[in-house]
């Protein structure tokens, strides 16, 4: 019993420690782990801010562009002229904003798509404003994709 009651203080203390440093390795990785996701969360946040407020900007100018197709037959001149083509440049700027910070590439080519058929509707090449009514659904879907991957958007069928 000798050897026993020497070495079984010191086998326990070995056994605490070990036990101490496994829960303590064990609770940084778990606290690693929920900052690794907390930082994620944040980042996914700021890009949807970013996005939107890119995705707002074009919307603005593309909703311009839709009035001033609209009442381009009524209103031709170089004054007309020089303010659609100033609009047609902000509004490929606003997509080039949309390009920098979308992470897919389906956003990216939507953005296109409609800038180029309200680019096109603006000049005169488009009568039919329903025309842009494909491009630009297709570009809010891909909006909600890149600002929301992997959430089904309510009311798209």
């Amino acid at each position: 019993m000798g050897s026993w009651g020497t070495l079984g203080p010191a086998l326990l203390s070995l056994a605490g420690v070990v036990l101490g440093a496994g829960g303590s390795l064990f609770g940084q990785y778990l606290r690693s782990r929920a900052s690794t996701r907390q930082l994620e969360v944040q980042e996914s946040a700021a890009h949807r801010a970013e996005l939107k407020n890119a995705v707002l900007k074009f919307l603005g100018l593309a909703s311009r562009a839709e009035k001033a197709e609209l009442a381009r037959a009524g209103s031709r001149g170089a004054a007309a002229d020089a303010e659609l083509d100033q609009l047609v440049d902000d509004l490929w700027l606003a997509h080039a904003e949309i390009d920098l910070a979308a992470r897919s590439e389906p956003l990216r080519g939507a953005a296109y798509r409609y800038a180029a058929r309200l680019a096109e509707a603006v000049r005169g090449g488009i009568c039919d404003g329903s025309a842009l009514r494909g491009p630009q659904a297709q570009f809010f879907d891909a909006a909600y994709d890149d600002m929301w991957p992997g959430h089904r958007r309510v009311g798209r069928s």
